[in-house]
C-alpha cells in the first residue's frame, strides 16, 4: 500500500475581500481596472453603450453574438414572451409585492422574485437542459422591471402597469414606473446607464449567484442571493447617498470643505473611489457626458462639485488618484430621466440581473461546488468540555 509522505501545506490565504484572485474562468467579459477599461465578450463595454440597445447587449451576454436587424426582431419578440405573464400568476405577485414595504424595495424584489420562482415551479438547475436554463434566465430577467416598479406604484396606492414591448425595454420600464411615454431624450440616456451597469465582473452580486449556482439550485434562487448582496451600501446603495451628498453641499463653493470635514472624521465620499479602477472610471464618463446633454441643474452642479472634491482627494491622498465612480452620476441620470431615488437600486437591479443570469448560465455549466477553505483564529482547539454547572 503506497503511503503519502508528503507534509500537509497551510492553506493559502487570500487578501481580504479575495481582491485581485481569480476564482472562475468565464467568456462573459471582464474588467481591466489599471487600464480604465471594462468589456462585454469582445466588445468595449462604452460603445456598446454609445451604440447600441439593451436588448441587443442581453443577447450578446445571454446568446452569445450581437444579434443583426432580424435577429433582433425575433429577440425582442422572445422577450415580450418572456415578459407576458398570465393573468393569474400577475395577481398573485401583485398580492406578494403588496406586502412589501415602500421604503426597501430591494427586501420587496428579495421576496417577489423567490415567489416567482415557486410560482412557476423552476427546476434545480442541476436537474434542467440548457433550453429548460435559458427559458428560466429569461423569465426571471424579464419579470424584474415589473416587479420593482409595481413595487413602487402599489406603495403610492396606484396600480401596477403592464409592460408596453412597443416602447422597447427602457421605454417600458419608464412608462411602468410613472405612466407616461417618456421623452427619447430619456430613453437614451437611462439607455446608456442599464447598458453599462448590465455587467461588471465578479463584484459581489455577481459572485453571490455564481456560488449559489454552482449548488445546483433552480435559477430565481440564483438571483435572490444576487439581490441581498445587492441591497448592501456598499454595493447597490451608492448612487441615492451620492446624490444624497450632492443635496447636502448645496453649492459648488462648499464642496471643499464638505469634503475636507468628511475625510477628517474617516468617512468615505460616496461617489468617489473605486476597489477595482485605479483612476477614472469608464462608466462616470459616459454618465457625465450624458449628464451633460441633459443639461440639468443637478447636472451642472455635478460637474463643478466633482471638480471640487477631487481636488481635496488630491491633496489628501497623492498616492492614489481617486476619482468619480459610476454612481456618482448614475443618481444625477436618473433623477433627470424621471426615476425617483428611492427607485435608483431597484432600476440598477432591472439591468443587473441580465448580468447575473449570464453568469448563472456559465456556472452551471460546470459540475463543480463552490467550497473554500478559512483560516481558523479562534482559541486553541480541543480543550475538555466543562461539567454542566
Amino acid at each position: 500500500m503506497d503511503t503519502d509522505n508528503t507534509t500537509p501545506t497551510a492553506p493559502l490565504i487570500a487578501p481580504a475581500g479575495l481582491a485581485g484572485v481569480s476564482v472562475v474562468d468565464t467568456e462573459i467579459g471582464d474588467v481591466r481596472g489599471g487600464e480604465g477599461f471594462f468589456h462585454y465578450r469582445q466588445f468595449d463595454a462604452t460603445e456598446l453603450a454609445r451604440r447600441r440597445s439593451i436588448e441587443d447587449v442581453w443577447h450578446l451576454l445571454i446568446r452569445g453574438s450581437l444579434p443583426d436587424s432580424e435577429e433582433s426582431s425575433r429577440w425582442r419578440v422572445e422577450l415580450a414572451s418572456a415578459a407576458d405573464l398570465s393573468p393569474d400568476l400577475r395577481r398573485r405577485l401583485v398580492e406578494v409585492v403588496r406586502c412589501g414595504h415602500s421604503t426597501i424595495p430591494l427586501g420587496t424584489l428579495r421576496t417577489a422574485v423567490s415567489a416567482f420562482g415557486e410560482l412557476i415551479g423552476a427546476a434545480p438547475l442541476w436537474d434542467s437542459n440548457d433550453a429548460d436554463k435559458q427559458c428560466a434566465a429569461l423569465q426571471t430577467a424579464a419579470v424584474v422591471p415589473w416587479l420593482v416598479t409595481a413595487a413602487h406604484t402599489l406603495s403610492h396606492g396606484g396600480t401596477p402597469r403592464d409592460p408596453r414591448p412597443d416602447l422597447g425595454f427602457v421605454g417600458s420600464y419608464l412608462w411602468m414606473l410613472n405612466g407616461a411615454e417618456p421623452a427619447s431624450e430619456h430613453v437614451a440616456a437611462l439607455s446608456r446607464y442599464l447598458c453599462l451597469t448590465i455587467d461588471h465582473g465578479l463584484n459581489a452580486s455577481t459572485f453571490t449567484a455564481r456560488v449559489i449556482a454552482s449548488t445546483g439550485a433552480d435559477l430565481p434562487a440564483c438571483v435572490v442571493g444576487a439581490i441581498g448582496a445587492l441591497s448592501g451600501p456598499l454595493h447597490g446603495g451608492a448612487p441615492s447617498r451620492a446624490l444624497a451628498a450632492l443635496d447636502e453641499i448645496g453649492t459648488a463653493d462648499r464642496a471643499q470643505e464638505w469634503a475636507c470635514h468628511r475625510l477628517a472624521r474617516g468617512e468615505r465620499l460616496m461617489g468617489f473611489g473605486h476597489a477595482v479602477y485605479r483612476g477614472l472610471d469608464p462608466r462616470s464618463e459616459l454618465l457625465k457626458e450624458t449628464a451633460i446633454e441633459l443639461d440639468t441643474p443637478l447636472a451642472r452642479l455635478a460637474v463643478e462639485v466633482e471638480s471640487e472634491v477631487v481636488k481635496v482627494l488630491d491633496e489628501a491622498k497623492p498616492d492614489r488618484p481617486l476619482r468619480a465612480n459610476v454612481e456618482y452620476y448614475a443618481g444625477v441620470v436618473m433623477q433627470a430621466c424621471g426615476v425617483p431615488a428611492e427607485m435608483f437600486t431597484a432600476t440598477f437591479a432591472a439591468s443587473r440581473v441580465i448580468g447575473w443570469t449570464a453568469h448563472i448560465l456559465e456556472q452551471s455549466r460546470g459540475r463543480k461546488i463552490f467550497r473554500p477553505s478559512s483560516r481558523y483564529t479562534g482559541p486553541a482547539a480541543p480543550v475538555p468540555v466543562p461539567d454542566e454547572v
